[in-house]
């Protein structure tokens, strides 16, 4: 592995126990007409048990991708190339069978996609969706799966659960519909949760109480999260660590607290910037980053977001930067990494 992936894994205080997920140089290439796209290129991480690690980024920076890399769900095939390695659980995702991955979907891995309209069959029941997988994975009989399935949805805060379970999809409101998704990804209790946007298109009390919901439960069945985010603002007070991604790569990765309280990545602090303020006076122009994202069919060959960067110099054009331990004083400081020739908030580098 490379340094700059042992930097990304470093962590502060005690060793972890054995990682329920590691990611080593994860490469998704994507096929078109019009070239290859590199979605994900060259990522490294790992999660430990009852930890949650944010991965925000714009639209279009692979952070969906990522996460249905990470699940098995694209693999290499005539439309994509995969490369690299995913552990979950100790099982290598990507040399599991096809029955093999659907044990693990069902078992070591849940997740939570961003709209749970299309995550869930219109013409199916509510309590179909959630007792199939219990009598499937855990062998239980129609009336016991069915008991279940209204613990479950007791459990993601659903009023009435037993007469949920007797509807469909679109009589519940946006926000039931979405613990909904989360009562399927828990039922068999994962080691590990990829929460992909779980609070896009909800309101902001609707959002806390999502959050609220997923943190509870990571605490009652000490599962790891990987939380997807395209805000910061969202993952702030909610993930341990944060990884920063942009065209495809991550650009900066540290413990939270170190990442809000002084990021070194230009990306990042413009990120920051873009988050409204409580102290701010109503109707005020957030800070916008100027530009677009790059075309990833042909992206820049230095830094990829040197083009949008008010701190670019000429040699963040000749090579990209690579993701490098930060340090102050020359002293490493641990479980924060950036990938820039020009950081910021980094006196002492």
């Amino acid at each position: 592995m490379s340094s700059s992936s042992a930097a990304l894994q470093e962590r502060s205080g005690a060793e972890r126990e054995t990682p329920v997920l590691v990611v080593d140089d994860l490469r998704t290439q994507i096929h078109t007409p019009h070239g290859d796209v590199q979605a994900v290129d060259g990522i490294s991480f790992t999660l430990g048990r009852g930890e949650t690690l944010g991965v925000v980024g714009e639209s279009g920076s692979g952070k969906s991708v990522l996460g249905r890399t990470i699940m098995g769900l694209y693999t290499t095939g005539p439309t994509m190339t995969v490369t690299g390695r995913v552990l979950i659980a100790g099982k290598d995702v990507h040399a599991l069978s096809a029955s093999e991955l659907r044990d693990l979907w069902g078992g070591d891995v849940g997740m939570v996609f961003q709209d749970p309209m299309t995550a869930l069959n219109p013409v199916k029941k509510v309590g179909v969706h959630l007792t199939e997988s219990l009598r499937k994975r855990r062998g239980m009989n129609r009336p016991q799966a069915k008991a279940r399935a209204a613990e479950l949805l007791a459990l993601v805060g659903i009023p009435e659960p037993r007469r949920r379970l007797d509807q469909y999809p679109h009589e519940l409101s946006g926000g039931m519909r979405q613990r909904v998704v989360i009562a399927m990804a828990l039922a068999n209790e994962p080691a590990l949760l990829i929460a992909d946007e779980p609070t896009t298109a909800l309101d902001v009390t609707v959002q806390r109480q999502i959050l609220d919901l997923l943190a509870r439960l990571q605490d009652e069945l000490g599962m790891a999260i990987m939380l997807i985010s395209h805000n910061l603002g969202v993952v702030a007070g909610r993930a341990d660590r944060v990884a920063v991604m942009y065209a495809g790569r991550v650009v900066e990765t540290a413990d939270a607290a170190a990442l809000f309280d002084a990021p070194h990545h230009p990306y990042t602090e413009a990120l920051l910037e873009a988050i409204p303020r409580l102290h701010q006076p109503p109707h005020v122009r957030l800070a916008a980053i100027d530009g677009s994202p790059p075309n990833m069919v042909a992206p820049p060959v230095g830094c990829r977001f040197a083009p949008r960067c008010r701190y670019a110099q000429p040699d963040c054009t000749e090579a990209p930067p690579s993701l490098d331990p930060a340090t102050v004083n020359g002293a490493v400081t641990p479980g924060h990494a950036f990938a820039c020739y020009h950081p910021v908030n980094a006196g002492g580098q």
